[in-house]
């Protein structure tokens, strides 16, 4: 009888292990990613992204990556770092941002996102609309023209 428990525990530990789907980006899973140079993770970046860190990095976003360090280093094991705001809407996710807590401006507010794997490559704006999606429904007033025509009182 203990055998069969024993491959009961051993196939609930199996599926535990295969509910989460590990990720990769181009192939190389996240622990991976995080080990290499910065020069060996631009080449696996888009082309946009590649020119743009050929070409530098700019002071804010050095000083948004060093914000996104502390705060994270700073916060208690198996906890959320605080939220750290920036209007940086151009800025591109890297390995090391991933687990951060970024509030980014929208024009009127700033939304909270937190970053994870499957954002590396993508701007920060992508993730803070900075418009809100139409909803379709009734016409308003002025919006056709046998509207123009209905009497106010």
């Amino acid at each position: 009888m203990a055998e069969v428990t024993g491959s009961i525990e051993e196939a609930v530990e199996l599926k535990k292990k295969r509910a989460f789907r590990k990720f990769t980006y181009r192939g190389i899973d996240l622990d991976a990613l995080l080990d290499k140079s910065s020069d060996e993770l631009i080449q696996l970046l888009n082309a946009r992204a590649r020119r743009r860190y050929n070409r530098g990095l700019k002071r804010k976003t050095l000083a948004l990556l060093k914000k996104l360090r502390k705060a994270k280093k700073e916060a208690p094991p198996l906890e959320k770092p605080a939220v750290v705001k920036t209007h940086l809407r151009d800025t591109i996710i890297i390995p090391e941002m991933v687990g951060c807590m970024v509030g980014v401006y929208n024009g009127k507010t700033f939304n909270q996102v937190e970053i994870k794997a499957e954002m590396i490559g993508h701007y920060l704006g992508e993730f803070s609309l900075s418009y809100k999606p139409v909803k379709h429904g009734r016409p308003g007033i002025g919006a056709t023209h046998s509207s123009r025509f209905i009497p106010l009182r």
